[in-house]
Formats: C-alpha cells, structure tokens, sequence
C-alpha cells in the first residue's frame, strides 16, 4: 500500500492507494497517528483503496480514538460501494465520519 501525505494548512490529507490489511496496516498506524501533532483535522482519501480488512479498521478505530483524545477531526471520503459495505457491516459508520 502507498500512502501519500500532503499538509494543507492544519488539515492532514492520507491518499491511500492498494490492499489496508494486516501486512499494511501498521504502516498506516505510523503515520495516522503521528498527523494528530501535526493537524487538527485528518483526511483520509479512500479513493484507491481497493480492501480493509480487520487490521485496517483497528487502525481507524485507533485514528479516531486518538483524534478525539486530541480534540481533532479525522473523516474518511472515497470510499468505494466494497469498503462501505464493511464499514456498514462492522458498525463503522456509526463511528467514523464519512464523507
């Protein structure tokens, strides 16, 4: 998975590109929650974000868990009909903000 960083302002953008599962997933951790010192808001670009698996939705339940400790946002947009289903499946759109 690539992971493209791009600081507008206080707002952090993730454009994550490829497979979110157990292999990738700590990579999106060492950045995810790193961006809270940097941003006040995070935007995750699900865009080309083929597949989460349940690794990946730990590291977004972290993301968020850490955006509220911080007094931060963090939203995720891009989402394809695939990975909303997950999301819709797993109680994940009752906890993230998607866009």
């Amino acid at each position: 998975m690539e992971i493209n960083k791009t600081l507008e302002n206080d707002k952090m953008i993730l454009a994550l590109d490829g497979r979110l599962d157990t292999t990738s997933a700590p990579q999106l951790q060492d950045v995810l929650l790193p961006a809270f010192e940097e941003a006040s808001a995070v935007k995750l670009d699900f865009s080309g974000l083929e597949y989460i698996s349940s690794a990946g939705l730990r590291v977004l339940l972290a993301g968020q868990k850490t955006a509220q400790t911080k007094n931060a946002s963090m939203t995720v947009s891009g989402v394809s009909e695939e990975i909303m289903e997950v999301f819709t499946m797993t109680g994940f759109t009752e906890i993230l903000t998607i866009e």
